[in-house]
């Protein structure tokens, strides 16, 4: 009776008042849910889309918003109502805002070791109380600036790996011979198949991919396909906030499927209004220092990262077709609304949302500066270890795979690691065993002037203030020119850079 009294409406003198009218007392923090229908139609403009799942992304939700799920695990099976405690750190819930963990260096951004959660104790029934990896696979908090270009990077290259598999099949079919495919796409290698005249595919040979060759840009393992997929799986897990499209009456056969008395507690709307939010956050650029020898550094060190190969998977630049974001992701997988459900939203990632944005390319599409391939990788051998350190498998994906981290936030998104238990960049760097131990030791054999120069360089990539105008700007954020500095600089870049030595070829190009 206590929340079914003060959820939409109270008796108020002598008649029926709508909860939003009242400032009276505890009651809940979202004061609307948004109409999905009037966000497809434009009534709700895509500004207000924004500004709401910013509302959200910060809500501090409490019970009578539906916060909780005492009778639903985090990852959404039914147990024993009240069988496990409100706020549980390790199994969940274990945060009462998106922006709880995502928080540094402002609203939208990665988070201290200190918010660290422990991926797949939610699933467990009973609950657990140990951080033992035995349970959980412990991660820290990654940076959701620029999501929106990352989603539509990995949409076009998920498109391309199936068209070229189809077309594969197609010719295996018409010449009755089983055919090799190259999988490629946007400079990426992903391994080959074979197609069968039969109609079956041999993925023995597919890296860095699941086989239904959809990539999933989201999770340091790359399990999820979209923001949308991202944000119904974190809002029932960290905060018991369940999403109509996933819990609701039409799915479960309950409007209150956690059994905690608020039926219906992120519409369909909301949803799409927080995957909005999160899309249309700045993108991450570039700090260069205004000291002329640091910066001659950091222009050294831009160089150097590519020649040691560390840009091999770090991919510098990934290039896309389009400019706009289009919500829903067709390959959203069950349980969280697609295309059958919903009609595309859309907005142009170089002139909406928040600045600074995606930079528009002169064929129409635009640039990626992200340093990442979108490909899983093992990172470990014999020797070095450190990153195989989890014990569970997550959705399929062996331990020792990781997604490529984007490094276009890496100079103030510390601490570093899946686990955030690497608290420089040096130490990142040391950890680069499996694929990546060539340019590992590249980076090593340099002398202490070409480390330094790769450091500073890293150290320049930098989430910029909300608002910042610019993708390039020096130590006091005003907009600057990078070719004229490079250009201004050149003699002194290409002096340190003669003491470089190259990469062998061999090694060249590899990824």
């Amino acid at each position: 009776m206590r929340k079914t009294m003060l959820g939409k409406w109270v008796l108020w003198s002598c008649g029926l008042v709508p909860m939003a009218a009242l400032a009276l007392g505890d009651g809940p923090v979202l004061q609307r849910h948004v109409d999905q229908a009037a966000a497809e139609s434009g009534t709700e403009t895509f500004d207000a889309l924004f500004a709401q799942g910013h509302n959200l992304f910060v809500a501090k939700f409490n019970q009578y918003d539906g916060q909780g799920r005492p009778a639903t695990t985090g990852g959404g099976a039914p147990r024993v109502a009240g069988s496990a405690p409100l706020f549980l750190r390790t199994s969940g819930p274990d945060s009462n805002s998106c922006a709880g963990c995502h928080n540094d260096p402002f609203v939208g951004g990665a988070g201290d070791v200190v918010a660290n959660v422990f991926v797949l104790a939610q699933t467990l029934d009973p609950v657990t109380e140990s951080v033992s990896g035995r349970f959980s696979n412990e991660r820290n908090t990654l940076g959701m600036q620029g999501s929106g270009a990352i989603e539509m990077l990995a949409r076009e290259m998920s498109v391309d790996l199936r068209n070229q598999r189809a077309a594969g099949m197609q010719q295996a079919r018409a010449s009755g011979q089983s055919v090799r495919v190259n999988l490629s796409t946007k400079g990426v290698s992903f391994g080959a198949l074979v197609a069968h005249p039969d109609g079956h595919y041999d993925n023995t040979e597919v890296q860095g991919i699941d086989a239904d060759l959809v990539l999933k840009p989201f999770h340091q393992k790359g399990v999820v396909v979209s923001l949308r997929e991202f944000s119904v799986n974190a809002m029932n897990h960290h905060h018991g906030m369940q999403a109509v499209e996933r819990f609701g009456m039409a799915r479960t056969g309950s409007a209150d499927f956690d059994q905690d008395d608020v039926a219906d507690e992120l519409s369909v709307g909301d949803i799409t209004a927080v995957t909005l939010y999160q899309a249309a956050l700045g993108v991450p650029g570039q700090v260069l220092p205004s000291e002329t020898e640091t910066l001659v550094s950091t222009l050294v060190g831009e160089r150097i990262f590519e020649r040691v190969g560390c840009a091999d998977c770090h991919v510098p630049l990934l290039a896309l077709q389009g400019r706009e974001f289009v919500e829903p992701n067709p390959f959203n997988p069950s349980g969280t609304a697609g295309v059958a459900e919903l009609r595309n939203i859309r907005f142009d990632l170089t002139t909406q949302g928040q600045l600074p944005r995606l930079e528009p390319a002169a064929d129409g599409g635009a640039l990626v500066r992200a340093y990442t391939d979108l490909k899983r990788h093992n990172l470990c051998d014999e020797e070095i270890r450190h990153l195989c350190n989890e014990q569970l498998v997550q959705a399929g994906v062996a331990t020792e795979l990781f997604v490529t981290r984007k490094l276009w936030d890496v100079g103030n998104s510390a601490p570093y690691g899946h686990k955030g238990d690497l608290t420089t960049l040096t130490e990142a760097i040391d950890v680069h065993g499996g694929e990546a131990r060539y340019s590992r030791d590249a980076y090593f054999a340099l002398d202490q002037r070409g480390r330094d120069a790769v450091i500073d360089f890293m150290k320049s990539l930098q989430m910029l203030p909300p608002g910042t105008p610019d993708l390039i700007v020096d130590s006091t954020l005003q907009g600057v020119q990078k070719t004229a500095l490079q250009q201004r600089h050149k003699l002194a870049v290409q002096h340190a850079l003669a003491e470089v030595p190259e990469r062998p070829l061999h090694d060249k190009g590899r990824r």
